[in-house]
């Protein structure tokens, strides 16, 4: 029986995390959800899956919250604030935790479960993204497992050889990664007419159901720019071992090719059920609720190179990456007031790329040794995207 902390439960990936689980109940049991502040949905949650303890990180909303869980008979515990997110992934009750708060506001719970020794089932690529050495080193020193959710690493963890020695590619005969994206609902769209692009656009995605802040990011393919930074650190590879491919039927979610020619890749339909069930129960297999593949309906397998005219921010994200770390933490903060900004209706689709690549360009790289000092530059990257951001405003 595995005891779950789901950080971000009442997301894309907490609500298909909470889908797989209820399909087995006699494994898992859920010990806590967290969410910022729709504390309707997540009490709702809670009640459905018994959690014993819920945590809005958010205590503007706490008299709210707590009349409405007296409204439904929630009996979980309630709890407020950013810190309450560490305590109940740190609880020694809890052996797995499913990090999935989206962007920066997940480092801190997702590195304490981590201090904790916890198996982490990691959805939040910005983890790494801000801080991939230091998070890697305190994974190793705490003897934390750490387990890729998106749908391209766990992809390409699974055609790893079981073997596998992180960042030794050359011993076990590989000799790439590559790693695949649909290109966005934008693939074919005249680059010509993106500034007129609406976040209603933006969001919607012709393959995945994710929240707003990834759909924008996949529709920029920064989203893939970061996976590919989480790549690096999640297998230890250079630049120049990931390839990064376009495959906009989603179907073929990353591959490994071998020095023999070979490739290996993991297919299944377009539901962060799969990862999910695969990482919840590795290195055995449960359902997933998600159908199988029907071969005799599958027409095409199309692949293609990325544009850097089409996805300016992919190519920032990759310039950023051969950078350094200080940059990888300036860029993915940017890109996040970057968003915000665009699906407020403040500024435009392209302005999004103009925003980070001016502040990637103001940046001096420098050493982070320490999670504060990533928290710093971290804030120090939104408060020059912020100034700058006035320039952008429409």
């Amino acid at each position: 029986m595995q005891t779950i902390s789901i950080l971000g439960s009442t997301g894309s990936i907490g609500t298909s995390t909470i889908d797989v689980i209820a399909r087995h109940p006699e494994q898992y049991q859920v010990y806590a959800l967290t969410a910022h502040r729709d504390y309707q949905k997540l009490l709702n949650q809670a009640q459905a899956v018994n959690a014993s303890h819920v945590v809005l990180s958010d205590d503007s909303v706490m008299a709210d919250a707590r009349d409405y869980a007296v409204t439904i008979g929630c009996t979980a515990q309630l709890h407020f604030g950013v810190t309450a997110l560490e305590t109940v992934v740190q609880a020694d009750e809890v052996n797995t935790v499913m990090a999935a708060i989206v962007g920066a506001a997940g480092l801190l719970p997702t590195l304490a479960a981590v201090e904790a020794g916890k198996r982490v089932l990691l959805a939040n690529k910005e983890v790494l993204v801000m801080s991939g050495q230091l998070f890697i080193e305190s994974a190793n020193r705490n003897n934390a497992t750490i387990l890729p959710i998106d749908s391209e690493h766990n992809a390409i963890f699974q055609c790893l050889p079981h073997d596998f020695t992180y960042g030794e590619l050359a011993d076990s005969g590989i000799s790439k990664v590559l790693l695949t994206g649909s290109g966005g609902p934008f693939l074919e769209y005249d680059i010509t007419t993106f500034a007129d692009i609406t976040p209603a656009q933006a969001c919607a995605h012709p393959n995945w159901d994710m929240g707003q802040k990834i759909s924008v990011d996949s529709a920029t393919m920064m989203n893939k720019g970061l996976e590919f930074i989480e790549a690096r650190w999640l297998f230890g590879l250079d630049n120049k071992d990931i390839e990064i491919v376009l495959h906009p039927q989603s179907t073929i979610h990353s591959m490994v090719q071998y020095v023999d020619g070979s490739v290996i890749a993991q297919m299944g339909e377009p539901d962060m059920r799969t990862p999910i069930a695969h990482a919840l129960a590795f290195p055995q297999r449960i359902s997933s609720g998600v159908a199988p593949l029907d071969f005799s309906q599958l027409r095409d397998f199309t692949f293609s190179t990325p544009c850097p005219e089409r996805y300016p921010n992919l190519y920032l994200a990759l310039a950023a990456a051969k950078r350094g770390q200080s940059a990888c933490t300036t860029l993915n903060a940017c890109n996040e007031i970057a968003v915000a900004a665009f699906l407020a209706g403040q500024i435009g689709f392209t302005q999004i790329a103009q925003l980070n690549s001016q502040i990637l360009s103001k940046h001096i790289d420098i050493l982070l040794p320490s999670i504060p000092a990533v928290l710093a530059c971290d804030e120090l990257a939104r408060q020059l995207a912020r100034q700058y951001l006035q320039e952008f405003l429409c």
